[in-house]
């Protein structure tokens, strides 16, 4: 009992390390370590009374969804040497490893039948949310952008800020005349990553841009392309491929968001007062 109290908590650690500092308990310091592991001895001694609930009786992990998460672990690694490797550097081994994520599957399956007990959403309630929360159904006016980016560098002879100028100058010169070409342009041309895309950058709201191109993106037409524009990037070129006016979702359109919100939200409700419950809170 002792030992599988202590692999029980050091796969929650294990977790707890990941999720939080992005690296395993070995590698913490004295604090972030101490951190963790209160965090997975509490979180143990609460999945142990869910486990002991009456609602875990009648509630199993199938044999091949535990397998399947296993795979899942196991192939992040190159080789099975590695994993065994890293699980006993956490104080794991593949069996303590196999039960820890079994008792965290049930714990999962236990509190979704427990949220089952949820009171169920009614179109009543949908139009109430829809008519009391009406800023969550606008939309804002978006545009779909790309954009060519010449970048400014003194130490490179083809990015120095004249000649980097002069090449941004050729592209949107010719780019005004045959904006059609501007994907094939942006391939060819542009030192951004999205050149690899043709240049695109999305379907943006407002303000998601460096502001002196947010303003030109908004002030265009669709299908038009911008003069060379300067930020702290260097220099660029945008065209507007597309303009989504900005409007309102209907409660026909909203409802099946508003439905699937308010089940998730009730269902945390009822896991949360269960949980509760059982620790006598």
């Amino acid at each position: 009992m002792t030992q599988m109290l202590e692999s029980g908590v050091a796969y929650l650690a294990l977790k707890a390390a990941q999720k939080n500092y992005g690296k395993s308990p070995a590698a913490l310091t004295g604090p972030e370590l101490e951190r963790v592991r209160s965090m997975a001895q509490r979180q143990h001694r609460l999945e142990s009374r869910v486990l002991a609930s009456e609602e875990a009786s009648a509630t199993m992990v199938p044999p091949v969804t535990l397998q399947a998460a296993l795979d899942e672990i196991r192939g992040r690694y190159t080789n099975p040497e590695e994993f065994i490797d890293d699980l006993a550097l956490n104080g794991l081994d593949k069996s303590s490893f196999a039960a820890a994520m079994e008792s965290e599957l049930r714990v999962e399956a236990i509190l979704e039948k427990v949220g089952t007990r949820a009171v169920k959403v009614s179109d009543v309630d949908i139009e109430l949310y829809y008519h009391y929360h009406p800023d969550q159904f606008r939309r804002p006016e978006t545009r779909q952008v790309r954009h060519i980016l010449i970048t400014i560098n003194e130490t490179m002879a083809d990015n120095t800020r004249v000649v980097a100028y002069q090449r941004i100058s050729s592209i949107a010169a010719r780019l005004v005349k045959e904006p059609q070409r501007f994907e094939e342009q942006a391939l060819k041309h542009s030192e951004c990553p999205t050149a690899l895309q043709g240049g695109t950058l999305g379907d943006l709201p407002r303000g998601k841009l460096f502001p002196v191109l947010d303003t030109a993106l908004f002030g265009m037409q669709a299908g038009k392309v911008s003069g060379v524009l300067e930020t702290e990037l260097g220099f660029h070129v945008l065209r507007c491929d597309a303009i989504t006016v900005a409007d309102v979702l209907n409660l026909d359109q909203a409802r099946s968001h508003i439905r699937k919100m308010l089940e998730l939200k009730r269902k945390r409700v009822c896991q949360q007062a269960w949980i509760k419950q059982l620790q006598g809170v």
